[in-house]
């Protein structure tokens, strides 16, 4: 089961990029068996604490998660034989909690807060999930696959994403990618700057949002899930990396995951079509002519539910 994690296709958006100057790389990670790429950390995560002893047999696993992290470790755990425990917001798509339930985890929802959305997860929603999987950590002595800080997160992503995209790309002048953990960005990030440090890397955030870029927030509960949790700080991010931050809207993330399904044939999630969004801009200014790489995220299929079909 899990050598069926990575080495996921790559798709040229040519219908999007028709009568622009330019090339967009899609490395579809809905391909994973858990329909996202966080398949890929959750073995990496759960592999590493194996081999350094953190981990041992019969062990129960927490982390909090917004789903996919989530049923990428349910998926793990369930090929391994471990317990898992998914703390999760009430905010995200209840697709996900079944999905996980589904894989045998146990599924812990945390409320929002007040003033929240359902399908609106803020940074202070994120902080409850947090504290619930603190307390669960430590009632169970159980082991936690924290992304936001495991080293296994970014990893993944520099060992076997990054070079995925770059043997079957050619090459890439360009990458952007939206923030969660910054896992996926930093590791990506990391790779392409050894390979060719003349590669521009942009974080992609929502607009109103963009913590990490320094702005203002004003749009806590934006639309986009997975990401865009208003942290100035990523433990795993180093900001040498980041050639630029670039702002997508909620309004233009919908209409490019729309697009990427009506025009591409590709069923995507929230984020997927921030990362298109974020690099049409740069496809049509600083990057015009040259060759950008995004991730989709996720399967549209956990979003059923939302406003976003």
């Amino acid at each position: 089961m899990l050598d069926l994690i990575g080495n996921t296709p790559l798709l040229e958006l040519s219908r999007i990029t028709d009568g622009l100057d330019g090339r967009i790389f899609a490395k579809v990670e809905y391909f994973n068996p858990g329909y996202s790429k966080k398949d890929r950390i959750a073995r990496q995560i759960v592999e590493e604490a194996e081999a350094s002893g953190a981990l041992q047999p019969g062990d129960t696993i927490v982390e909090l998660t917004s789903g996919n992290t989530g049923t990428g470790l349910a998926i793990v755990c369930a090929a391994k034989g471990y317990h898992f425990v998914a703390v999760m917001s009430r905010g995200n798509s209840p697709e996900r909690a079944r999905m996980m339930t589904a894989l045998g985890a146990e599924v812990v929802l945390v409320d929002q807060c007040p003033d929240s959305l359902p399908g609106q997860v803020s940074g202070a929603d994120l902080a409850r999930v947090e504290e619930t999987a603190q307390r669960i950590v430590r009632e169970r002595g159980a082991f936690r696959a924290d992304q936001f800080q495991l080293p296994g997160n970014s990893q993944a992503h520099y060992q076997h994403t990054a070079p995925e995209i770059m043997r079957q790309s050619g090459g890439v002048d360009a990458f952007c990618d939206f923030i969660g953990s910054g896992g996926s960005f930093a590791g990506c990030a990391r790779y392409f700057k050894e390979v060719d440090p003349a590669i521009q890397c942009y974080i992609v955030e929502p607009a109103g949002a963009a913590a990490f870029a320094g702005e203002e927030l004003t749009r806590p509960n934006h639309r986009i899930q997975g990401g865009g949790y208003s942290m100035a700080e990523l433990p795993l991010l180093d900001r040498d990396l980041v050639d630029g931050c670039l702002q997508v809207s909620d309004d233009d993330a919908v209409q490019m995951a729309r697009r990427l399904a009506r025009e591409e044939g590709l069923f995507a999630g929230f984020s997927s079509g921030a990362n298109l969004a974020a690099a049409l801009q740069l496809l049509k200014a600083k990057h015009r002519g040259e060759r950008i790489a995004i991730l989709l995220c996720d399967s549209g299929l956990k979003y059923l539910s939302t406003d976003l079909w």
